[in-house]
């Protein structure tokens, strides 16, 4: 069963497939006693919301790939970069080459996409 950043990729690559087929392709299918496949529509979903950050009570959101739980904190390395990381971005949908607009405030960095208002979610 795919679950996280995997996850996320394949259901984008099938695009406009069925539920069911989504479900099936990502490995979300068990047997029945009598051999016939019952697709497991609850913990496909729970791994997609898990997978989007959203934690219903179940206590795993914010898992990025190994399992490990995100912090939430970046620190400025030896060299001088921020690094945010691939859960965080996978999280947020973000691609290679995408530009942001830098909004520097009082020791707050924005990353505003660019095209996009500057108006908080």
């Amino acid at each position: 069963m795919l679950t996280g950043v995997e996850l996320l990729a394949k259901v984008k690559k099938m695009g406009d497939a069925s539920k069911t087929d989504l479900a099936t392709a990502c490995g979300y299918v068990s047997q029945k006693k009598d051999g016939s496949d019952r697709v497991n529509f609850t913990a496909f979903y729970d791994a997609l919301l898990n997978a989007k950050g959203i934690d219903l009570g179940a206590g795993s959101a914010g898992i990025g790939k190994g399992g490990r739980k995100l912090s939430y904190i970046a620190k400025v390395q030896g060299n001088g970069n921020l690094l945010i990381g691939k859960a965080y971005t996978a999280m947020l949908d973000l691609n290679p080459g995408d530009n942001f607009e830098i909004k520097l405030g009082r020791k707050v960095i924005r990353l505003i996409p660019e095209g996009s208002s500057d108006v908080e979610e």
